[in-house]
C-alpha cells in the first residue's frame, strides 16, 4: 500500500446511541482486497431501521452499504478491480463454498458477511460506506461504472437498483403483463420504470400521494384496483401484501422483497392457490450478476428517467446524523460525501 492510502481515515461510526466521529487505521491489504475512496454514499432504508431500533446490528459499526468510489489500492492482481477503477460494489460477501453458495444463492451464504452491517471492532473495521475508505475483502463482487454517470445515480445500484433487478428476476417475463408496485420509495419507483422497460404495463400504489404521483415520472400509470399478473412489494406492509395477493389474476405471481421486519402474518387460502395458479415467492439481498445489470440498465436509461432528482444534495461526513431521518416526499435518498 502507498504512502497516499496508509495512515488514518476519518469514519462516522453508529455507537448505538448516536454517531460519533473515529479516525481509523486503514489496515494492511490481503490478497484480493481493495481499498476504496468513498466518493458518494446514499442512505438506505436499512440503516434508517437501525439507528430507530426497528432492527438489529452489530455495534458499534461503521453502517452504510450503497456507494460508489474509487479504487485506490490493490491487495494483489487477484483483485477484482485495478487503482483508478470507478466501481460500485455489492451488499453481501460470500464465502463461495458453502452449500447454498454452490446452488446460486450467495446472497444467503450461510457465513455471509455484509457491508456496512460488521462490527467496528472485528478485523473487518472499516466495512462501511460512511467513511473516507472502505475495504472490500475478496468476494465482494464489484461492477465498474462510467464516468458519465452521476454519483447520485451510481450509488443507488449497489442496494436498491440491485435488489429491483433481483425482483424482476423473481417475477419471470414481464412482456405484455399488468405490474402492480406496492410501495413508491426509491425500489419502488425504480422497479416501475425497469418494469416498463421490460414491456410491462404498470401501476404503482403508496399511502403517500406524493411519492405515488411522483411514480408517473418513471412510467407508472393510474392504479385502477383490476386485476394483475404480478404484484410486487417493497412496501413490508401485512395489510399490503394481504390486499395485493387478492388482486392477483389467474396465473399470477407475488413477488415479496419488503418483509424485512416482524410483521402481522397474512392469510392465504390454499385452494385460490390451486386454483388460480399463483405463485408466491421472495427475494432477499442479490447476487453478482444484478449488480452489473443494475449499472447498465441505470446507463441505458440516464436520458429516460430524471434518476439525480431523487436524492438529496450531499451533506459531509461529520453531518451524517442530519440525514439518519426518513426523507420528505419527492426526495427518496440523502446522501453523504466523505
Amino acid at each position: 500500500m502507498d504512502q497516499i492510502t496508509a495512515g488514518l481515515t476519518p469514519a462516522a461510526v453508529w455507537t448505538g446511541s448516536g454517531i460519533e466521529m473515529w479516525d481509523i487505521e486503514i489496515p494492511a491489504l490481503e490478497s484480493g482486497d481493495l481499498l476504496v475512496r468513498v466518493d458518494l454514499a446514499t442512505v438506505c432504508g436499512s440503516d434508517l431501521h437501525t439507528v430507530s431500533g426497528r432492527r438489529h446490528g452489530a455495534c458499534p459499526s461503521v453502517l452504510g452499504h450503497e456507494a460508489v468510489g474509487h479504487v485506490v489500492a490493490v491487495g494483489d492482481a487477484t483483485s477484482p478491480a485495478a487503482v483508478g477503477d470507478r466501481i460500485v460494489w455489492s451488499v453481501t460477501v460470500p464465502c463461495g463454498r458453502c452449500s447454498r453458495c454452490v446452488r446460486g444463492f450467495t446472497a444467503k451464504c450461510s457465513s455471509v458477511r455484509k457491508v456496512g452491517h460488521e462490527s467496528a471492532e472485528s478485523p473487518w473495521v472499516l466495512s462501511g460506506s460512511y467513511a473516507r475508505h472502505i475495504v472490500l475483502p475478496r468476494g465482494t463482487a464489484v461492477a465498474r461504472v462510467p464516468d458519465t454517470m452521476p454519483d447520485a445515480v451510481a450509488a443507488p445500484a449497489a442496494c436498491a437498483t440491485a435488489t429491483v433487478t433481483a425482483a424482476l428476476d423473481a417475477a419471470g417475463a414481464l412482456d405484455g403483463r399488468r405490474v402492480l408496485i406496492v410501495g413508491a420509495g426509491m425500489l419502488g419507483v425504480t422497479a416501475a420504470a425497469a418494469a416498463c422497460e421490460r414491456g410491462a404495463s404498470v401501476t404503482v400504489v403508496d399511502r403517500d400521494p406524493e411519492r405515488q404521483r411522483q411514480s408517473r415520472a418513471f412510467g407508472a400509470g393510474e392504479d385502477d384496483g383490476a386485476r394483475t399478473d404480478v404484484t410486487i412489494d417493497f412496501s413490508g406492509s401485512s395489510a399490503a401484501v394481504q390486499s395485493a395477493l387478492g388482486r392477483l389474476d389467474v396465473g399470477g405471481r407475488l413477488v415479496l422483497a419488503g418483509s424485512v421486519a416482524p410483521g402481522p402474518p397474512i392469510t392465504v387460502d390454499p385452494e385460490a392457490v390451486v386454483r388460480n395458479w399463483l405463485t408466491i415467492t421472495g427475494i432477499h439481498n442479490y447476487e453478482p450478476r444484478h449488480l452489473h445489470q443494475a449499472v447498465a440498465f441505470l446507463r441505458n436509461t440516464d436520458a429516460k428517467y430524471p434518476w439525480e432528482s431523487l436524492v438529496e444534495a450531499p451533506v459531509p461526513l461529520a453531518e451524517l446524523a442530519s440525514v439518519l431521518r426518513p426523507t420528505p416526499s419527492g426526495i427518496l435518498r440523502s446522501s453523504v460525501a466523505p
